[in-house]
């Protein structure tokens, strides 16, 4: 059974931090580029930042790349988030998603709540 669960998701005050944790399984996760997209109430998804399955990262903005950073352990299954200096404007649900480039094959996370506010 494919499962990709994040967790460390929560409330936290503008200017704080969150790690986000994405564990997955039922797949072979060395052979995926793993992203985390986000979505806001009222807003369609959005692409936050990518990791090839070689390690190859991208960001979907200059914003995001000074705070947030993905990166992946590959002997745990796991990808992550960093998640620094966050605005009330992060707030959204995150979700993991992992991609086999080769054969278009795609799985989703079920999200996990990030609510940056005072």
């Amino acid at each position: 059974q494919v499962q990709l669960v994040e967790s460390g998701g929560g409330l936290v005050q503008p200017g704080g931090s969150l790690r986000l944790s994405c564990a997955a399984s039922g797949f072979i996760f060395n052979d995926y580029a793993m992203r985390w997209y986000r979505q806001a109430p009222g807003k369609e998804r959005e692409l936050v930042a990518h990791i090839s399955d070689t390690g190859h990262i991208t960001y979907s903005a200059d914003s995001v790349k000074g705070r947030f950073t993905i990166s992946r352990d590959n002997a745990k299954n796991t990808v992550y988030l960093q998640m620094n200096s966050l605005k009330p404007e992060d707030t959204a649900v995150y979700y993991c998603y992992a991609l086999r480039q080769l054969t278009r094959r795609k799985y989703w996370g079920q999200g996990t709540q990030v609510t940056v506010s005072s």
